[in-house]
């Protein structure tokens, strides 16, 4: 790490080098939606770049599982904005994802040249870009590339509803916990082809990870590096899944899951909004510093349990959480850093340090529209779909 590193993350680590004034969410919002564009404009296809790495200036290959879901966040901006040209992005990643599609319907691992070989939790995310990419373009190429997708899930996953191969090679973990998030790819998958083998395999997979809990919500195996002190990334990750699922079929067991998860995160959200990035099994922090894509997704969380139960605990523990991830958003500077948001704050954080991952940028541009949404600061006649 050279001299000026060294002092940048100083610098942050002191609590500097934050924006001295929150703006307007349509301000940052904005900006966000600029650096994912940018970030997409960067790369050699019509997928967007994995990541921005601060220390070599370098941008890497297109991310075929993150391009999948930022599909969705494309178009509920462009709804929202009524911009023709993030509509035609997102229909260009639909596309692309079409183009790289494996044989067995699965999704590659890792960036663009990283593996050979298909995974779970790739392939789960894609599926929300194939989906709402069929609901808005009714093209029936995304609707069969959604279809090849799910059935490849169904056709591997075990029969107690886990999936124990094709995992991802870049991490060595053959079960994850997770992976809740690609049944609920697959129930995605099911809302526009009434298929019930997709359904009933999500459920099963919820009911498999809800044998994973302890008894205070704290969910086992649930890590990309460490079980013992999951990210929140990977923690909201598996939360999303279950209780997504769980509101579809009216499950109450599952919605209780997230509830339980949802409140143990509450407990341990600071006045400043300043959340730690891994968790222990009683739901005690273990590290100092942020995972700022946790933080965006736990917001996104925050706010969907708002929604299903009224409570305004919820809603303000998205305003608390939201106003530090704005302070750490650079809105001037650098085109490759403005607008985007970091791994981790500080910079050097355990998760991507020095780096900016495009799914960091995505699920702040969701909370932001679900902030948006549940304030009812937009005009009556939009409703932010999030359903990626």
């Amino acid at each position: 790490m050279d001299l000026s590193e060294r002092f940048r993350a100083f610098h942050e680590r002191l609590g500097f080098g934050r924006a001295s004034e929150i703006k307007d969410v349509r301000i940052h919002l904005d900006a966000v939606i600029d650096w994912l564009c940018y970030a997409q404009d960067v790369t050699s296809d019509d997928g967007v770049s994995q990541t921005y790495l601060v220390k070599s200036h370098h941008w890497a290959n297109s991310y075929p599982e993150t391009t999948g879901y930022i599909i969705p966040t494309f178009y509920s901006y462009a709804h929202l904005t009524k911009r023709d040209d993030i509509r035609k992005r997102a229909k260009q990643m639909a596309d692309w994802e079409c183009e790289i599609q494996t044989n067995c319907g699965g999704v590659l691992a890792g960036a663009i040249g990283d593996s050979d070989q298909p995974t779970i939790f790739n392939t789960g995310q894609v599926l929300f870009g194939w989906v709402r990419a069929f609901e808005e373009e009714n093209d029936e190429r995304y609707l069969q590339a959604a279809i090849k997708a799910a059935n490849w899930l169904c056709d591997v996953q075990d029969d107690d509803g886990c999936w124990r191969r094709f995992g991802s090679p870049m991490t060595n973990k053959s079960i994850n916990t997770y992976n809740t998030r690609s049944a609920w790819g697959l129930l995605r998958a099911y809302q526009v082809t009434d298929e019930k083998r997709f359904l009933n395999a999500a459920i099963k997979n919820i009911e498999w990870a809800m044998n994973q809990r302890q008894n205070n919500g704290w969910l086992a195996q649930n890590c990309l590096q460490d079980d013992a002190q999951p990210f929140l990334h990977t923690i909201a990750y598996a939360m999303r899944g279950i209780m997504e699922v769980g509101a579809f079929t009216q499950r109450q067991d599952f919605i209780d899951q997230a509830i339980l998860m949802g409140d143990a995160l509450i407990n341990e959200l600071p006045k400043n909004g300043y959340m730690p990035g891994r968790f222990d099994a009683k739901w005690a922090p273990t590290v100092k510093w942020s995972c700022l894509t946790g933080d965006a997704q736990i917001a996104i969380n925050w706010s969907r349990l708002f929604q299903l139960t009224g409570e305004e605990k919820y809603r303000d523990a998205v305003k608390c959480i939201l106003h530090f991830l704005k302070s750490t958003q650079k809105l001037d500077g650098d085109k490759a850093e403005r607008g985007g948001i970091k791994g981790s704050y500080p910079i050097d954080g355990g998760y991507h340090p020095w780096q900016y991952p495009n799914w960091a940028s995505k699920f702040y541009a969701d909370a932001l529209m679900l902030e948006m949404s549940i304030d009812n600061t937009e005009s009556a006649n939009w409703t932010f779909t999030n359903d990626g």
